[in-house]
């Protein structure tokens, strides 16, 4: 079983509310307060506006130095619950049958409460090497706080030889996942009484005509790839997954707006998609609603991104998970975590973490006590390395 630290930090963890649209910091400070109370140096990152903040931690080697080590890499914001039918109160961590209940249990407060249950042993042991905590902000809504935190390490010269981003993946090591990509589309087109179609150029009906383009796109990828058979779905995707516009049935609409996603195979350039998505609007669409409306205009907006995240086998952080673990499948997952990131900063990096991403985010979210426990001994083996 789990040690009672880890499920009192994680009780302490789903009990802030910090879903992406609140503040962090009543956690980061909370966590703050606990690693300095042991003597480890913490310093916060803030958003641009002060309201959120990032943490990073460090526990020195034993000659005190504070370059190089492991990163343990989670993200402090969770999904909502609105909407949903919890059968307990998902910010009041519950036991049941061997699994605990609440927000953030699975994805990732779980991974976060083991590592910080587990510093105390940390300080105890001999390491040659440093060992780091990076905490992040809202990564649900787009890995938004990560890339504040790596900008400020890099001008500080820290140096990291990796990291292990403790995403929900049953503990099983992770070296690819796609990078996500979400955009917003808007087209001003022209209103008219409905009786008076000419006069008049139809958001709704351009907006259609971008969006089964888009679906022609990803029945090119469907059909024709390039294809990853390690990852579940071996494709890109694209998906267009929100949609408003027009104010009456018998009004043209002036306005639509929808919103789309693609999540690509590492290798294959986001810019590049996107930039077919604009070369239709351009040299298509766009001219045949100004023919109607010269006025006509089509805005696109990134709403949120995440690189994709491919690691070579060779790398030393690769083999270390692979060993500690006993596993040596190689495994890539079509969700987005914060990998792609510092792999982009040049640090090596393995998704690793306890929970199933078939349990994040949905209602009566849970982690089990046995994966807690499986994330404890990793995270041991871990320190015991460095």
């Amino acid at each position: 079983m789990s040690t009672p630290n880890t499920r009192s930090w994680l009780q302490t963890l789903v009990g802030f509310d910090t879903t992406s649209r609140h503040s962090n910091l009543h956690l980061i400070e909370h966590v703050r307060d606990a690693l300095a109370a042991q003597g480890v140096p913490v310093q916060l990152i803030r958003s641009p506006d002060g309201a959120k903040s990032n943490l990073f931690a460090t526990l020195p080697a034993s000659d005190g130095s504070t370059q190089g080590g492991i990163a343990l890499s989670g993200h402090t914001d969770v999904v909502p619950v609105d909407g949903q039918q919890w059968d307990t109160d998902p910010f009041a961590l519950t036991e049941i049958d061997g699994k605990l209940y609440g927000r953030g249990t699975c994805d990732m407060k779980g991974f976060i409460a083991a590592g910080l249950a587990l510093v105390p042993e940390f300080l105890a042991m001999p390491r040659s090497k440093p060992l780091h905590f990076a905490l992040s902000y809202d990564e649900e809504v787009g890995c938004l706080g990560a890339p504040v935190m790596l900008q400020q390490l890099q001008l500080q010269g820290q140096r990291l030889d990796g990291c292990i981003v403790g995403e929900p993946t049953s503990m099983q090591p992770v070296v690819a996942h796609k990078g996500i990509n979400v955009w917003r589309c808007t087209l001003h087109g022209k209103a008219a009484h409905s009786s008076l179609t000419p006069r008049g150029s139809n958001a709704i009906e351009y907006a259609a005509r971008l969006i089964c383009r888009i679906r022609d796109m990803a029945d090119s990828y469907r059909a024709n790839g390039p294809y990853d058979q390690f990852f579940d779905v071996p494709y890109t995707t694209m998906t267009t997954n929100q949609i408003s516009g027009g104010i009456a049935v018998n009004t043209i609409p002036e306005r639509c707006e929808f919103a789309y996603e693609f999540r690509n195979l590492p290798g294959m350039d986001p810019a590049g998609i996107q930039a077919q998505v604009e070369a239709y609007v351009q040299q298509e669409l766009l001219p045949h609603m100004r023919q109607e409306f010269a006025e006509a205009r089509i805005e696109f907006d990134s709403l949120a991104g995440a690189p994709a995240f491919d690691s070579a086998e060779t790398e030393a952080i690769n083999q270390l998970v692979q060993a500690l673990t006993g596993d040596r499948t190689k495994r890539k997952v079509a969700y987005a975590t914060e990998a792609g990131l510092f792999q982009q900063a040049g640090i090596p990096t393995v998704v690793c973490g306890p929970g199933a991403i078939a349990d994040a985010h949905k209602a009566n979210e849970y982690v089990e006590l046995a994966q807690l426990q499986r994330c404890e001994d990793f995270l041991r083996k871990l320190a015991q390395s460095l």
